[in-house]
């Protein structure tokens, strides 16, 4: 009896002690937090060179609601706040949770009176070591971008948070890495069709490259194959498909796409030099085709290329200088498009951007500023080409750093292909004035950027930027856009918390 009794207090001990031990092995994973919050004030006078909105895809259909309909507002006050918690259980396994909170003073989230719940996961990954090697393996909601040199901030083909597969093995330490990945971007119908008829409704892409480093060069040549579904719901869903198709779909008997699947590939070479240091050298070339197995006036086919050039050698400032080069509409839709396909928001408004390529900071492209939403003008850096300098990193004041750069850019379209896409479909988010310009239209972009320190993680930030029109052509894109072109102009003043 005496056993039986010790027994059953030796199960029950075991019943309470059992949860606490795994408890205390469960805590041993460490969590790390890191994140940034953001508020500040943006005045933009002229949004688009107009004050008016842009075209905005409403349905597959397609259709879509026209350029200035609406009147954009000119003062904001966002606030961003990102947190990312890292859950390790050691150096070779952890999972990590992205959520953010994006919305202006009095509205959605930020609303005074029953505010919508408007909490994001932008990111959700595990990332692990296979054991007893260094192949590193990540799967998830995840920052996914194609290789591109570091002075251009981003990558114009991709360059965002999606749901992907990642497989990075070192061959040579240091030295050689090889880099394999699948991404799915857009999963329509995810389960079920929306009938019984069997229309591929996704978008995926299988990605290969090899990070290779070497004394004073490192490059990472690559390739990317997709396989788009014409069921896939891009312009509603996707939101920023618009720079992967061409005018002729729209516009060119038979409409839309002859096959269920529609091949995308991809190649690149970023190249990064640094063995003249202090002068460095960063240049990528790239290459796009969407629709390998479409119709002529499907296809859309093209080149993109930069060189950037700086000196580290200053204690106080940075001088740099950059160029770019993309291939532009020809004379017909008829051939399709010779633009770079990309994942390019060119209607989108304060939405989440899908590129990122910048130079400079400059106020005319859509990546790198520190108060990001309402920062830029959206212009497409595909179907353009440019150059600018920049005096970055200046540093004259204790605790305060800044940056001052001009940009020149050209378009290298046709006017014949947006006009006749114009005249077919109207005002569409295809063309977009003062994002896309022909080749007898320019623009000046400057912005002047200033950080100061008031703690080391809390900065004062200032950003403006000016952007002048060099005469969009009324023959392309109607009287009462180009005639109501003038400059435009933004200064954002806020603060940054990072910890």
């Amino acid at each position: 009896m005496q056993r039986l009794v010790f027994g059953w207090l030796a199960l029950a001990l075991g019943l309470v002690l059992g949860p606490i031990g795994a408890t205390q092995a469960l805590a041993s994973a460490e969590v790390r937090m890191t994140g940034d919050a953001r508020v500040y004030a943006d005045f933009f006078a002229n949004r688009n060179f107009t004050g008016w909105n842009v075209s905005n895809w409403t349905s597959e259909a397609p259709t879509w609601s026209a350029a200035g309909t609406r009147t954009a507002e000119t003062f904001e006050i966002w606030e961003r706040f990102r947190l990312r918690s890292d859950f390790i259980t050691s150096e070779a396994l952890k999972f990590r949770l992205g959520v953010k909170v994006e919305d202006t003073w009095g509205h959605g989230t930020l609303t005074a009176a029953n505010p919508t719940v408007s909490v994001e996961v932008y990111q959700a990954y595990l990332q692990f070591m296979w054991p007893e090697t260094k192949v590193r393996i990540t799967a998830g909601l995840q920052p996914t971008a194609l290789p591109q040199s570091p002075f251009f901030n981003g990558s114009p083909i991709i360059d965002a948070d999606a749901a992907s597969l990642v497989v990075a093995a070192p061959v040579i330490d240091d030295t050689l890495t090889l880099i394999a990945a699948y991404t799915r971007t857009i999963a329509s119908a995810r389960t079920y069709e929306p009938n019984l008829q069997q229309i591929y409704r996704n978008q995926e892409g299988y990605f290969l490259g090899a990070a290779v480093t070497l004394p004073g060069v490192s490059v990472t040549p690559f390739v990317d194959f997709s396989i788009g579904g014409k069921g896939a719901y891009y312009l509603t869903e996707g939101g920023w498909a618009d720079g992967l198709i061409s005018a002729g779909l729209l516009t060119r008997q038979p409409l839309g796409w002859k096959d269920n699947f529609i091949g995308v590939l991809w190649a690149g070479l970023p190249i990064s030099v640094t063995a003249l240091d202090p002068f460095r050298i960063y240049a990528d070339v790239l290459w796009g085709h969407v629709g390998l197995n479409e119709y002529q006036k499907n296809q859309r086919q093209g080149w993109f290329t930069d060189l950037g050039l700086e000196y580290a050698g200053f204690d106080a400032l940075t001088p740099q200088v950059f160029g770019w080069w993309a291939s532009g509409e020809d004379n017909s839709t008829a051939n399709g498009s010779e633009r770079l396909p990309c994942y390019y928001p060119g209607h989108a408004e304060n939405k989440s951007s899908t590129q990122a390529w910048n130079a400079g900071n400059s106020f005319l492209f859509d990546g790198g500023q520190e108060l990001g939403k309402s920062s830029n003008m959206h212009v497409n850096p595909a179907g353009g080409w440019g150059f600018g300098a920049s005096l970055a990193k200046v540093k004259l004041v204790p605790r305060l750093e800044q940056r001052l750069t001009v940009a020149y850019v050209r378009g290298n379209n046709s006017p014949r292909a947006i006009r006749d896409a114009n005249a077919a479909l109207g005002s569409n988010p295809l063309f977009v004035m003062g994002r896309d310009l022909t080749v007898n239209e320019w623009l000046l972009g400057v912005n002047w950027d200033s950080s100061y320190a008031l703690y080391d993680n809390l900065a004062l930030i200032l950003e403006t930027g000016w952007a002048h029109p060099g005469g969009f052509q009324t023959s392309v894109w109607g009287h009462r856009l180009a005639s109501a072109a003038q400059d435009a102009w933004k200064a954002a003043f806020g603060f940054k918390y990072t910890f």
